[in-house]
Order: structure tokens, then C-alpha cells, then sequence
């Protein structure tokens, strides 16, 4: 298998993993509830794949654009049931953040300029997820399964745009992957001690 096939399967990987980690949350944040879950890291996502699929779209390239655009009912949707418009100062920020760092540096650097910026967005849009992790006991409504894709998805993300010579992309999607696996790490163990906390109920 040459290098350019083997970064499709990947990007057709991540495409697919992206797809099944986002309609996780989807799921439990229509059946169980939006609880720990962070509006202004959902509002980002929401953001932030405007971006991508403009930047696809920009370079012929649907395979980015889909990547994005899948996913990007189901984000609004999880946003949605966090009622933005009662938290609309996150929004103007999250927005003022997005323009600032993605759309803006196109006009300067082009592109690859862009990119560069959104993989600081990408980066420091989980960090609040994690903070709200950190602080809050409950994270009923985080699902483990979203941010563990998520960290295979940056994984197979970094292969495709290594193939595919898309440099900025590549290292966006490296440091990405590093603060899904934090956010995947801090799901399972808030979801660990509530279950320990479920079983010590039962017992005494």
C-alpha cells in the first residue's frame, strides 16, 4: 500500500470515528442529560468546524470538508440542549476567539496561517471540558466513548494529513490528541467514582 493510500484510509478512519464519537454524545445527551458538559468546548467544536469545512473547501479536498460537516447537526444539536442564548457572553467569546485566531491570520499568512491558528483553538478548547472535569464531581453527561474516538480520531487525523503534506494540519491534530486523551482519562475516572459511589450506597 503506497503512503497516499494508506493517509485516505486514514482520513476516511477518522472521518468515520468522528461521525461515531460525536453521535455518542448526541446519545447521551438526549437521554441522560448535558450534566459537566461543557457549553463553551461544544460551541467551539461548532466553530471551529465552519473552519474546516471552509478550509476544504478552499483546497478541493472533500475528505476534510466531510469531516466536519457530518457532525456539524449533531454538534448543534448537543449545543442546542445547553440553551446558549442563556449564556450568550460564552457565545460572543467563543466566536471573538474563532475569528481572531482562524479567520483572521488567512488574510496574512493564507491558509496554512489559519490552520496554524485553529490548532491553537483546537487546543484550548478542551481545556475548559477538563476544567469542568476537574471541578465537578458529577459528569453523568460526558461520554467517555466521544473523547476516547476523539483521541483515535486526532491519531489516524495526524497519519492522513502526514500523507497528505499538510504540515500546520498535522501538528494541529498531534496536540489535539493530547488533550483528548486528558479528557478521556478525567471521564472515566469521574465515571469510575461515581459508580464506586453507587455501589457503596447499595451496600450500606
Amino acid at each position: 500500500m503506497t503512503l497516499h493510500a494508506f493517509s485516505l484510509v486514514c482520513g476516511w478512519v477518522g472521518v468515520s470515528l468522528g461521525l461515531w464519537g460525536t453521535f455518542a454524545q448526541f446519545q447521551r445527551a438526549r437521554t441522560i442529560g448535558v450534566e459537566g458538559v461543557s457549553l463553551a468546548t461544544w460551541v467551539l467544536f461548532i466553530l471551529m468546524g465552519s473552519f474546516w469545512m471552509s478550509y476544504g473547501l478552499a483546497e478541493g479536498n472533500w475528505l476534510i470538508f466531510l469531516g466536519s460537516g457530518i457532525i456539524w447537526p449533531l454538534q448543534w444539536s448537543v449545543v442546542w440542549r445547553l440553551k446558549p442564548w442563556q449564556h450568550w457572553r460564552v457565545v460572543t467569546r467563543s466566536a471573538a476567539v474563532v475569528l481572531t485566531l482562524s479567520y483572521l491570520p488567512i488574510f496574512v499568512w493564507g491558509w496554512s496561517g489559519g490552520v496554524a491558528g485553529t490548532g491553537i483553538v483546537m487546543l484550548a478548547n478542551r481545556w475548559p471540558q477538563l476544567i469542568e472535569l476537574i471541578q465537578q464531581d458529577d459528569a453523568s453527561g460526558v461520554s467517555t466513548t466521544t473523547w476516547a474516538t476523539g483521541f483515535v480520531g486526532s491519531c489516524v487525523w495526524t497519519a492522513y494529513y502526514f500523507g497528505a503534506k499538510l504540515h500546520a494540519a498535522m501538528w494541529s491534530n498531534i496536540f489535539t490528541g493530547l488533550m483528548n486523551f486528558a479528557n478521556m482519562a478525567m471521564t472515566i475516572k469521574r465515571h469510575r467514582q461515581a459508580k464506586m459511589k453507587l455501589i457503596a450506597e447499595e451496600v450500606f
